[in-house]
């Protein structure tokens, strides 16, 4: 049954859905209409234990349904969600069902309007960053309204103003914020002619919040501001195969339960540099922030309720070993360096033989702000001082990995990679210690024909930290275009001894994928861009099925 949240959110879907499709109706225009089914569903064979006490159920699912309709003009979208009984990882505050996404739009060469619930980024999100990432939970949308005016070539405005979704409630607090971006080169015809491109940014965020009672001790309470403001302020210059792009932004007094309710202003600043020619890329970032947890309500922690982003500067690995100990950013304050060198030797070459090789480097860095506490450091002070360029012993993470990358015969191609990794679990976990770790990966392709393909891989990670050697093994069949056959087994090989097999199957038709897989999940972190949800471990029967219409 819907809650009132849930009715209201339903009840307001449903209205913008319906009002949608009137104005579609009067239109000439042939409207278009699109939309998706996700459900991932697991049938466990033995009690699950999340961490929130034990789950029992004898059927888990997530799924989600989407519907768009769409024409020169007006866009009307909906989406449901069911999640009663949600996966491993998603509970408690998951659990629920309703229509808690829908939206009508106007667009057309100068004007985009928006009202119902909406995503939208300003720059790369450090004041502002609403998204959605099922596999980890994220859905941090708002309900409200957002205007986007491009009144001259090479001028975008931005504004907004709404709340914000958590979980299945909409919270009263209120958001609004504006956005500038000015594209130099439309003015400056020379830049133009040149292949350059200089484009300027400018955002400011306004967060207002319902005062709250917080302690201090037994007879002080904190004075909480009402409102928190944030602005941002960014450049990015293209030329020819170089990008720059160089960003800082600033949040005021925010107490809140990540930065233990301190007042000290927040701030963060990047600097980013590419470089990409046929054959060649490099990358070269750093950035550096401090106090820049930004949320719509203060008391609330974990993936919930952020309203901004800070991307963490580590290579996004695929392989399961390379990916087992993954870093999470620590918005309270750190130094983040990465680079990144990639070259592809020609054909023909030496070093590139017959069908070319591929070569590409990367290193990442994240440490500690050099920090000294201000009046003892605690609840109600102003925290600490940091000097900017400042940097503490304390090593977050680290990772050194290369790969290389070719093909020796037209059905046979190979993939090594190497990897030396410092992970601090005390930091990203909250205990564990630093782990050093060594991995090793070969991943061979076999493609037979043009329908037969076989993918294989096996992993090693060596560490005398944690639970020791971990082994993985991977067999992948592809019989396209519609099977695909694959299982895998995780062992740890020096303390447990335990092993997380899995096999699947997976077939595709026209729009339609469903996937049938069964095996054991290790307990662990799934992490994308910097965010990270624990999955508890678990073992049963697993059914995934996705159609696009």
């Amino acid at each position: 049954m819907l809650s009132k949240n849930h009715l209201r959110t339903s009840l307001i879907a449903c209205f913008l859905l319906v009002t949608g499709t009137f104005a579609f109706a009067q239109e000439k225009n042939k409207v278009t209409v699109t939309g998706s089914v996700q459900s991932d569903m697991l049938v466990p064979t033995e009690p699950i234990n999340s961490g929130n006490g034990m789950i029992n159920n004898d059927f888990l699912t997530n799924t989600y349904v989407d519907a768009n309709l769409r024409s020169n003009h007006i866009d009307a979208g909906v989406r449901f969600e069911y999640m009663q009984q949600p996966m491993p990882g998603f509970e408690p505050n998951f659990k629920g069902w309703g229509v808690p996404y829908g939206y009508v739009k106007y667009h057309d060469k100068k004007l985009e309007a928006t009202a119902g619930t909406f995503y939208e980024q300003f720059g790369s999100g450090f004041i502002l960053r609403t998204y959605e990432e099922r596999s980890l939970g994220i859905d941090n949308s708002l309900l409200g309204a957002k205007v986007v005016l491009k009144p001259i070539e090479g001028v975008q405005l931005k504004a907004l103003s709404g709340v914000q979704r958590t979980y299945w409630r909409w919270e009263k607090n209120l958001i609004s914020g504006a956005d500038l971006e000015i594209g130099l080169e439309q003015f400056i015809k020379r830049m133009k002619e040149h292949n350059t491109y200089l484009t300027l940014g400018a955002s400011w965020v306004h967060k207002h919040e319902k005062e709250e009672l917080i302690m201090v001790d037994a007879t002080h309470k904190l004075n909480l501001p009402a409102g928190v403001n944030a602005m941002d302020f960014r450049a990015r210059l293209q030329t020819g195969g170089l990008n720059i792009l160089a960003e800082y932004a600033v949040k005021g007094q925010d107490p809140n339960y990540d930065n233990k309710y301190i007042y000290k202003q927040g701030n963060v600043a990047m600097l980013s540099a590419s470089y990409s020619q046929k054959g060649l890329s490099a990358l070269i970032q750093a950035k550096r922030s401090d106090n820049m947890t930004f949320r719509s309500q203060r008391k609330v922690h974990g993936t919930a309720a952020y309203l901004n982003h800070l991307p963490a500067f580590t290579y996004q690995h695929t392989y399961a070993l390379a990916a087992l100990y993954p870093y999470a950013t620590n918005p309270n304050g750190e130094w983040a360096y990465q680079a990144e060198f990639g070259y592809k030797f020609k054909k023909g070459t030496a070093l590139g033989g017959k069908y070319g090789t591929s070569f590409k480097v990367n290193f990442s860095h994240i440490r500690a702000l050099d920090t000294t506490p201000v009046d003892g450091g605690g609840k109600g002070t102003d925290g600490y001082t940091s000097s900017f360029f400042g940097q503490g012993k304390e090593t977050y993470y680290q990772d050194i990995n290369v790969q290389f990358d070719k093909k020796f015969t037209k059905v046979f191609k190979l993939n090594l990679m190497y990897m030396n990794q410092r992970y601090n679990k005390t930091v990203v976990e909250g205990e564990g210690g630093m782990i050093n770790s060594h991995i090793f990966v070969a991943e061979g392709k076999f493609q037979f024909n043009k329908t037969l393909t076989l993918r294989a891989e096996a992993q090693y990670l060596t560490t005398k930290q944690d639970e020791g050697d971990w082994a993985f093994a991977l067999l992948e069949l592809s019989i396209a275009p519609r099977w695909m056959i694959s299982v895998q087994d995780m062992y740890n090989v020096t303390a447990t001894h335990k092993h997380y097999y899995q096999g699947s199957v997976t077939f595709s038709h026209k729009a339609h994928r469903v996937q049938l897989g069964f095996g054991q999940t290790r307990a662990g972190y799934n992490c994308s861009g910097g965010v990270c949800r624990y999955i508890p471990a678990y073992k049963g029967v697993t059914l995934s099925y996705n159609f696009n219409f």
